[in-house]
């Protein structure tokens, strides 16, 4: 029998419902497929596995965080997360319909970025490809970000890795009324 990683349905463990409760819900009290996809580990829906950088003390603007969001999972081929991220958090970050389509389809360099932005997304891509920011692009990064923004955009991009790779070894398909990705 094969152990294959799928949300799990209510009614939850005793446990899992408790943890489950600081999750975000929408209006009708849905919780996303991933959570409770997480939910088939209690340690790593606690938060061992993947860290909550959605809250208000980030260093980085709201704009920025989805910025390096959107290209990391573009880069990953995680159209689930990166459909959630447009759908939920592109209007609030400002981030209109050319900017969404460039941030799965188009160079860091594209036109419709502001010259910070393209640095940020050369960075995002190094980090995705090869681990590590190039020497080319090293130096913008440290004169662009304070250092705790350099260390969120860095923690950002690998926790995004990890839902990726959730998401996507699990092929958990979108959630209904979700962004897909553009062609």
């Amino acid at each position: 029998m094969r152990n294959q990683l799928k949300p799990i349905e209510p009614p939850y463990e005793p446990e899992t419902a408790t943890i489950l409760e600081g999750y975000p819900k929408g209006l009708d009290g849905y919780l996303l497929k991933l959570f409770r996809l997480f939910a088939n580990s209690t340690r790593f829906l606690a938060g061992k596995g993947v860290i909550n950088f959605l809250d208000k003390d980030s260093p980085l603007s709201l704009r920025e965080r989805e910025i390096v969001i959107l290209r990391t999972t573009a880069n990953k081929n995680c159209e689930y997360e990166w459909g959630v991220h447009v759908t939920a958090f592109a209007g609030a970050a400002k981030l209109p319909a050319e900017q969404i389509k460039a941030s799965k389809l188009s160079a860091p360099n594209a036109a419709c970025w502001n010259s910070k932005e393209q640095g940020l997304l050369a960075c995002i891509d190094d980090l995705c490809a090869t681990g590590t920011i190039s020497d080319e692009n090293l130096i913008s990064f440290q004169e662009s970000w304070s250092l705790a923004q350099q260390l969120e955009i860095l923690a950002v991009c690998g926790n995004y890795h990890t839902v990726s790779f959730v998401a996507n070894s699990s092929r958990l398909p979108l959630e209904d009324g979700m962004a897909s990705f553009p062609v």
